[in-house]
């Protein structure tokens, strides 16, 4: 059991989770209000729910002795785009507008993936670079979708997907 090799990852975790107990007794506390539920354990998760996503991707990717470091850039790139396609919409709150965006976001995500594969696949780069290189042209590349600006966007079925709830959870989870 000891040998285990996530015995102390969660022996650690529980010791944390423990002096949260004491310290913070509220901490696990997670209240129902207006049919949604609420409390720290909530805010974690929701708050942690873009992250996990992107770590779900890097496991494959390190699980299959990869690397990728573009990640966030690519994020940033699909995000402007998206964000940019909804404000320059007439109507910010019609659904065809958020699939369309939703979907320009992942086709564009898609392709920025198949990208980095072909310059480390056909073209030999090694993949560290390969990221590094969309990791620096990609912020770049998304400053350029915005012109430098703030995008607004005042769509409520858009705001749904990062503070809307579903079944009492915040959507994002």
């Amino acid at each position: 059991m000891v040998k285990h090799h996530l015995f102390w990852p969660a022996c650690m975790l529980a010791v944390l989770l423990v002096f949260n107990l004491i310290y913070s007794p509220g901490f696990f506390s997670i209240q129902m209000k207006d049919g949604h539920l609420y409390g720290s354990l909530i805010d974690i998760l929701n708050f942690g729910a873009p992250l996990i996503l992107v770590a779900i991707g890097m496991t494959l990717v390190i699980a299959t002795k990869g690397i990728d470091l573009s990640v966030g850039s690519v994020v940033a790139i699909s995000g402007a785009l998206s964000c940019l396609t909804i404000s320059k919409s007439s109507d910010q709150n019609a659904i065809g507008i958020l699939v369309l965006s939703v979907c320009i976001s992942l086709v564009l995500s898609l392709l920025l993936g198949l990208w980095n594969g072909f310059l480390v696949a056909k073209a030999g780069i090694q993949p560290i670079i390969a990221t590094l290189i969309l990791m620096v042209a990609g912020r770049g590349i998304a400053q350029l979708i915005t012109g430098g600006q703030i995008i607004t966007v005042t769509s409520s079925t858009y705001k749904y997907i990062g503070a809307g709830t579903l079944a009492t959870l915040p959507f994002s989870i």
